[in-house]
């Protein structure tokens, strides 16, 4: 505890003397730091990937910009889109497409062509997409070279191994009967590995790291998309029965189907909150980190006592957050993971047959060898 203080206590005061010294004007030649600008900068998408700043240099990774417009089709770095507009397209500022390439119709309207660039937040998604892949194959590749009966997994497997079991164990056979258990096992283990992997990327502050790609919600809305898709094709009979007819009275079904329509709209509403749980707590999470780290720029004119005093706090919280922010990743995946394995074993569960008393008068007269 000792060791850790020693290293914590210098690392806090470097940042206090580093933040109010940057946010006085001496990083950003004397303007005021625009917060609204910053905060949404980190959070929202972008057609290159900003790195640092040093000085009065930006340091940022171009991305290819590939858009139709009316001219035809279009392919370029981002950096072009710096020294102005290219072949009539440029970034909107400001406007309902605030951030956007956009070109001016006939009448000098601004209007969209076809975006299909690769955006921060794309270039994120194929990165944490490798990792993944790659910390799966590492696993694989220590199982086919190694006899696990007479061994230990060691390095990657070694922490693949654990969490695949507790998923797979605990998760998905614990909510999805076991004869259905193992189809669904690939798709549920990806989107927790790939879940994960995004959301502890996205708490990394330098590249490849800081992209708020669990954050944007149409990620989320592709993955909630997703189990909708795989609950509700392969749902049995049973699971369409008890939407459009359910075991309630009568009256409730008919000639008002109001059970039938309140079954029939939870369709919908189960991934539309798988998509904004894991969005809202994701974009929450680095919106207050963010928020906390602003106080030190917010404070800067209030005098180096103030300043000082708030920094130290913002730093304090900031790293609480940080460490806030590694166990809300877990747990979303996990979430995540777990709601939908229940969404989809719902969607498999047999309508146990009718108690008649039948079977008790069986086997009674099983029992006392009396057949009737």
């Amino acid at each position: 505890m000792k060791r850790t203080v020693r290293y914590i206590i210098p690392v806090l005061t470097l940042l206090m003397l580093w933040a109010p010294a940057f946010a006085d004007g001496s990083g950003d030649g004397g303007k005021d730091i625009d917060i609204k600008s910053m905060l949404f900068g980190h959070i929202g998408d972008s057609y290159g990937w900003h790195v640092t700043k040093i000085g009065d240099k930006e340091i940022t990774i171009p991305l290819p910009v590939i858009v139709k417009s009316s001219t035809g089709w279009h392919c370029f770095l981002s950096s072009r889109l710096e020294e102005g507009p290219v072949d009539g397209l440029y970034v909107a500022e400001g406007g309902k497409y605030d951030g956007k390439i956009v070109e001016k119709d006939a009448a000098g309207n601004e209007v969209r062509p076809l975006d299909i660039s690769i955006t921060k937040n794309v270039a994120g998604l194929m990165i944490n997409s490798i990792i993944v892949v790659l910390l799966i194959l590492g696993c694989s590749r220590w199982y086919r070279k190694h006899d696990v009966l007479k061994e230990a997994p060691t390095g990657v497997a070694a922490v693949i191994e654990p969490v695949v079991t507790f998923i797979n164990d605990d998760v998905i056979k614990g909510s999805i009967p076991e004869e259905h258990s193992a189809k669904y096992a690939p798709y549920l283990l990806t989107a927790f590995f790939f879940i994960l992997v995004n959301n502890l990327m996205g708490i990394v502050p330098v590249f490849p790291g800081g992209a708020n790609t669990t954050g944007n919600i149409a990620v989320t809305l592709t993955l909630a998309l997703l189990t909708f898709l795989i609950v509700n094709i392969f749902a049995n009979r049973h699971y369409w029965k008890d939407i459009f007819w359910p075991d309630v009275p009568w009256w409730l079904k008919a000639p008002v189907p109001l059970i039938p329509l309140t079954e029939l709209l939870g369709i919908f509403t189960k991934p539309f909150a798988l998509m904004i749980r894991l969005f809202a707590n994701i974009m929450a999470g680095h919106a207050v980190i963010l928020s906390f780290v602003s106080i030190i720029f917010l404070t800067v004119k209030m005098g180096p006592a103030v300043n000082g005093t708030m920094s130290f706090v913002a730093v304090l919280f900031g790293i609480f957050m940080d460490f806030l922010e590694l166990l809300v990743a877990f747990i979303q995946a996990y979430v995540f993971t777990m709601l939908s394995a229940v969404f989809i074993g719902l969607a498999h569960v047999k309508t146990e047959p009718k108690d008649t008393g039948q079977h008790d008068a069986d086997d009674e007269n099983r029992e006392t060898g009396i057949i009737l």
